[in-house]
């Protein structure tokens, strides 16, 4: 049921949040005011590099104060939608994906999830892992593909954590759809990140952290993410500190292939700096298709390789994605299985050295990033890192947990 706020005598709907003039209204109708993967609900080139900017401010943010409403109002930005002013830190919250939401998490915000709009894909199951912290999952179960304007007004969340021309391009919006919910119910704030090849998506892409901070930013919780970023660079920094040479690095083909037994594959490109690579990037594998005309996966390209084609290029692993709700025994039994009883895909040197693994999520937030990097760089490099099947961890864990519950 929708509350009623007024009725309560708590801040009306416009007084918790409203965008910030012309420039905001300006960059969410026209969808492009600057500049992401897979067979995955929607629409894949990169046409634009968030990199660059990593630097920028995401929000004004007064000191802390014993005062709880001192910092109040206040801004964040994020493109296509622009500048939005908070009169109340948001409470209720829904994520079209899981990287956005387990961003929501990370800043300890869990308990406000109300929704989600592709519940297929965002994994909770990487919070059993971290003590004290859980993540409900009846409001999940309850609205699994929050997509129609009736849902929102029905969930009547404070902040909805969508790409606004996501809606619009996938879900058949009407610009006009967009401004009525964000201006009867509550902002659109988000940018489709995960991958950086669809056409529409024409304005400012940006890195994890990059988006991270700004959601940051729109929950008022500077200090969470500051933490959040300290702890990652350094994971990130010993970990590539161990990383073989790069002649000797394996050449990946990464690709969405749901089914047990598969006969096509859809492609992947790792020079499209989405979110959804990240680990890849960070760990310093070689595309295999370089120097290929094979284009990655997008709203627009849907082309499939079959095993002769993947035999041409011969990679040295292979991550399929689609399987990560088996374990990595159960991958192993049946995608794999397949693979090694196929006429041609048993030929490929990835399949008769046991190298074909799970691809990881298409949508992953800070948490889940860890966690994946973990498990690509054990995929990669089992020499170093040790292989994929053990215990062994490369991140604190209580550190994570720490930091979600509020001790920084």
């Amino acid at each position: 049921m929708p509350r009623d706020d007024a009725a309560r005598g708590a801040p009306t709907r416009r007084a918790f949040a409203k965008y910030g003039g012309a420039v905001a209204l300006g960059g969410l109708l026209a969808g492009c005011t600057g500049g992401g993967d897979g067979a995955d609900g929607g629409g894949g080139a990169e046409s634009g590099d968030g990199d660059a900017e990593s630097n920028s401010t995401a929000s004004t943010e007064s000191e802390p104060d014993d005062d709880a409403s001192a910092g109040l109002p206040y801004t964040a930005s994020m493109e296509p939608v622009g500048e939005v002013t908070f009169e109340a830190v948001p409470e209720r919250w829904i994520a079209y994906d899981g990287g956005f939401a387990d961003m929501a998490v990370a800043l300890g915000k869990g308990d406000g999830l109300a929704g989600i709009g592709n519940a297929d894909r965002y994994y909770t199951y990487v919070y059993d892992e971290l003590p004290g912290v859980e993540v409900d999952r009846s409001p999940i179960e309850a609205y699994p593909e929050v997509r129609t304007k009736e849902e929102f007004y029905e969930l009547d969340a404070d902040l909805h954590l969508y790409d606004p021309q996501m809606l619009v391009n996938w879900f058949d919006w009407g610009e006009g759809d967009v401004e009525e919910i964000r201006d009867n119910v509550a902002p659109f704030f988000g940018n489709l990140i995960f991958r950086r090849s669809d056409g529409w998506h024409d304005y400012r892409y940006y890195t994890l952290y990059e988006a991270f901070e700004r959601v940051a930013a729109a929950f008022d919780e500077r200090e969470r993410y500051e933490a959040f970023a300290e702890l990652h660079e350094s994971f990130i920094a010993d970990v590539q500190s161990r990383l073989p040479p790069a002649d000797d690095r394996p050449r990946v083909f990464l690709t969405f292939e749901g089914t047990d037994e598969p006969e096509t594959f859809s492609p992947y490109r790792l020079v499209d700096k989405g979110t959804s690579k990240k680990q890849w990037l960070d760990l310093g594998v070689t595309d295999a298709l370089a120097g290929t005309d094979v284009e990655n996966l997008s709203t627009t390209n849907r082309g499939e390789l079959d095993y002769e084609n993947l035999l041409e290029v011969d990679p040295d692993v292979i991550l399929v994605r689609g399987h990560e709700r088996k374990s990595p025994t159960e991958f192993r039994d049946t995608v794999l299985a397949y693979m090694e009883d196929h006429p041609v895909g048993s030929e490929l040197t990835a399949v008769q050295n046991g190298r074909v693994y799970r691809g990881g999520y298409l949508y992953q937030g800070p948490i889940h990033n860890l966690f994946l990097t973990e498990r690509a760089a054990k995929q990669m490099y089992p020499d170093e890192f040790g292989p994929v099947t053990d215990d062994a961890e490369l991140f604190d864990r209580q550190r994570v947990a720490d930091i979600v519950n509020g001790d920084l």
